[in-house]
């Protein structure tokens, strides 16, 4: 059989239901009542069984013929293709800010205010929104006038001299907290920015705070207990996607033109199409992961979500590229963005997998297939590809990522009873997977690795849905101790998690709308090093698609 992924049915549980079930599964006396039915759906069994001849692969890292010795020039003049039309994209973008600051029709001290408002009112929408979990209004002011006299004085360290961006809640930032989404994590400020947030701040970007993720990325939702639920800038009823959450809903709002997420299955991406925006994954390695939380270390990725392609683009130029201290990041191949602003896919061969792709909702199939064709029209060869054993590496995956998050988080056992019981339940799942669970696995990803390497000597690029449903509304009865729907979760994740097993860049961008208003996104998965290639295929869909702007858009015009 080709295709073998199944849409499941499984109970979703909410508040005091969800609490229960937590505990018990959580008791060692209870526990082996009910964990062997959630291993059998989640299909651990299937994989325990599997023959293999293929050595396991424990980093999904391609090493290229050509090794990167530096970083690609930081970027200090406005981008040579013209600003994708404000009929399509009503966003206030990077080169809005850094043209309205040349030309002195804005300040950085001016959008530092601007932002903390935009902050200020996420927080009191109806429901709030919860974009943030922390932001300080001080530290911005001091970021926005250094900007404001190197601007005046001729001197911007980049195009991104005093441009807001936001920060996921699982990446160091002075002087915040790191708190990964926990109620007992980052108990005080880091002392040192992480890399990434290192790389910007040396650009000059105003970094405007810790945007809130689902506790410590273990679902693709945005719940929250201890930060409060991040709500839709759509539709403040329905859910974000997760675990970059707050990054999507920030960038969604208008409140930052760009954000930093990670995804670890799907964390970037699924926040990306739910809420609108654009969203990268680069190839593993990509991205120096120093200063990360250290949740699943085979398959973290950090990257950027923005308002459009070229911000997106911009702000990977500055944090891609190898980092001295963090060994997977130095065997990566030179970072280029060559003809990533093409207007055009000629000769650009795309696969797709139909069976794959049209399992998904009929607006979203119907959105993909609209855009697919758009593409052809712009020169874009498609074929058609078949990818087998596509489910047994959804089992790797969740096997790899459970088994890295449970292994992390048995550093605090004093702390169990903090974690919100969805995540509890989670845990609880990572806990229950042995040593030949993992290598069967990592064994499967070698095999995966294989497969996907052969589709890609027939084509550039494989187009997919990025989620097979749009953002769902929120239950009321989720509102207070959280929700569980492996369900929802498996539809959200059917198509993100070969980026993750496999190292493979992914971009979603947007494509379409729902009855309800809400955003369909379009995935595009690329060869290991590739992701310019990705954003090529992103900016073709960008300039034949109009955007709307969410209801809760809090953001200015520039």
């Amino acid at each position: 059989m080709d295709y073998d992924l199944k849409s499941l049915n499984l109970p979703k549980l909410y508040g005091k239901m969800l609490s229960l079930f937590a505990g018990v599964v959580s008791s060692k006396v209870t526990r082996p009542l009910l964990i062997g039915s959630l291993l059998e759906n989640g299909g651990i069994p299937k994989l325990q069984k599997m023959k293999f001849d293929e050595e396991p692969t424990l980093f999904p890292l391609v090493i290229p013929d050509q090794h990167a010795v530096g970083h690609m020039e930081t970027p200090t003049a406005e981008p040579s293709n013209p600003r994708t039309s404000r009929e399509l994209i009503a966003y206030s973008t990077v080169r809005d800010y850094a043209l309205a600051y040349r030309q002195g029709r804005l300040t950085p001290l001016q959008a530092a205010e601007q932002v903390i408002d935009a902050i200020d009112k996420s927080g009191k929408t109806s429901p709030a929104m919860h974009a943030f979990s922390a932001s300080y209004a001080e530290d911005i002011r001091k970021q926005a006038e250094i900007s404001t006299e190197l601007l005046k004085a001729g001197k911007p360290r980049s195009f991104l001299e005093g441009v807001p961006v936001a920060v996921k809640d699982e990446v160091d930032l002075v002087p915040y907290p790191t708190t990964v989404g926990t109620s007992f994590l980052g108990a005080k400020p880091v002392t040192k920015d992480s890399y990434v947030s290192a790389r910007l701040r040396a650009a000059g970007a105003l970094l405007v705070g810790k945007t809130n993720m689902h506790e410590i990325g273990i679902a693709t939702n945005g719940e929250n207990v201890h930060h409060g639920r991040i709500c839709n800038p759509y539709d403040l009823h329905r859910d974000t996607g997760g675990s970059s959450s707050g990054s999507g809903a920030a960038v969604a709002a208008g409140i930052v033109p760009v954000a930093i997420g990670a995804d670890g299955g799907g964390s970037i991406r699924v926040p990306a199409s739910l809420c609108g925006v654009v969203g990268l994954k680069p190839t593993f390695g990509r991205v120096s992961e120093a200063g990360a939380a250290p949740l699943c270390w085979s398959v973290a990725h950090l990257g950027p979500l923005g308002v459009s392609v070229e911000d997106v683009a911009m702000v990977y130029q500055v944090i891609a590229g190898p980092d001295p201290d963090e060994s997977l990041s130095q065997q990566q191949s030179p970072v280029t963005l060559e003809g990533w602003n093409k207007a055009d896919l000629k000769g650009v061969r795309v696969g797709v997998f139909s069976e794959w792709s049209k399992h998904a909702s009929p607006e979203i199939v119907e959105a993909n297939e609209k855009m697919t064709a758009e593409f052809e029209k712009c020169g874009a060869l498609v074929t058609q590809v078949t990818i087998p054993e596509l489910d047994a590496m959804r089992v790797a995956h969740a096997v790899t990522i459970l088994s890295e998050m449970a292994a992390c988080m048995q550093n605090y056992p004093e702390n169990w009873g903090d974690f919100a019981p969805a995540t509890r339940l989670s845990l609880v799942l990572g806990q229950e997977m042995s040593s030949h669970d993992y290598i069967q696995a990592q064994r499967m990803r070698t095999r995966a690795m294989k497969i996907f390497a052969d589709v890609f000597e027939k084509v550039d690029v494989i187009l997919t849905p990025t989620t097979a449903l749009t953002a769902p509304v929120v239950p009321a009865e989720a509102e207070s101790n959280g929700w569980s729907d492996l369900s929802t979760d498996t539809e959200m994740m059917r198509f993100v998690f070969p980026g993750n097993l496999l190292g493979l860049p992914a971009i979603s961008f947007p494509v379409g709308y729902d009855a309800n208003g809400m955003p369909i996104g379009m995935q595009a998965i690329g060869r290991h090093w590739d992701e310019a290639l990705l954003l090529r295929v992103a900016y073709n869909a960008e300039l034949r698609f109009t955007r709307r702007l969410p209801a809760n858009y809090l953001g200015e015009q520039y």
